[in-house]
């Protein structure tokens, strides 16, 4: 256990220094019965390094009601960083012995369902990155929603991080500043059994595609709940005021 403490301290040290700004352990014990392509996935991966890069504070205020040509560029630039530090970490984790698999950042494989490979969100919601929050979005206690995810599966027993507890209490900022009027308002303690016990999914989808209609906009982003939400926001005030 020492060995592999050391070595998940040292990973952890080298995916911030490659761009990471969260780096998590997750037990994938905690994904059992998890949808994944292929659906023998996670057999022989008893961990998974769950990731975050913030996005930035700056690109994301401006965002009011949709999203803009600047955060459709920073979405598809931190998804190409996300998966650079992914294959470094494998490839750190190989040359200490280990099978590594990198996930990529974000890549659909059925566009009737919108699933890839596994949910990112679900990894890192096992890893304690953060928790789910009534968008469906990870809010992380450093930078809310304003991260993107990456993950790398491994063989490697590292040290896990337990979940930590969900802190959207009574708030309706995402709620309220949707534009489809998809978020329902429901809490959960760890993760929703389905999507759509927390959000209309036909009525975001329709949002997302009349949003990649716009000139200069990638398809199905929006990030208005992201811009909304105060675990954000606040952190962001907070560096302003420093």
């Amino acid at each position: 256990m020492n060995d592999t403490r050391h070595i998940r301290d040292e990973l952890q040290q080298r995916a911030r220094e490659w761009g990471a700004d969260i780096v998590r352990i997750a037990d994938t014990s905690r994904l059992a019965g998890i949808e994944t392509e292929p659906a023998d996935l996670l057999d022989g991966f008893p961990r998974a390094v769950t990731m975050a890069v913030h996005l930035a504070d700056g690109i994301m205020d401006q965002i009011t009601d949709g999203p803009t040509p600047l955060y459709s560029s920073h979405y598809q630039r931190v998804n190409a960083l996300l998966d650079d530090i992914a294959v470094r970490v494998a490839g750190f984790l190989q040359s200490h012995g280990a099978k590594a698999m990198p996930i990529p950042a974000s890549q659909i494989l059925d566009y009737e369902r919108f699933v890839s490979y596994i949910s990112h969100k679900a990894v890192a919601i096992a890893g304690g990155l953060g928790w789910q929050g009534k968008s469906l979005l990870l809010v992380t206690p450093q930078f809310g929603p304003r991260v993107r995810l990456v993950t790398v599966l491994t063989n490697m027993d590292l040290p896990a991080d337990e979940p930590v507890k969900n802190r959207c209490g009574t708030c309706t900022s995402c709620t309220d500043a949707c534009p489809a009027g998809a978020i329902r308002n429901v809490n959960t303690t760890l993760h929703y059994a389905t999507r759509e016990e927390a959000i209309d999914f036909d009525a975001c989808l329709q949002q997302l595609e009349t949003f990649g209609q716009l000139e200069h906009i990638n398809p199905y982003i929006c990030g208005v709940c992201i811009a909304v939400c105060p675990w954000g926001k606040k952190k962001a005030r907070k560096a302003k005021a420093a």
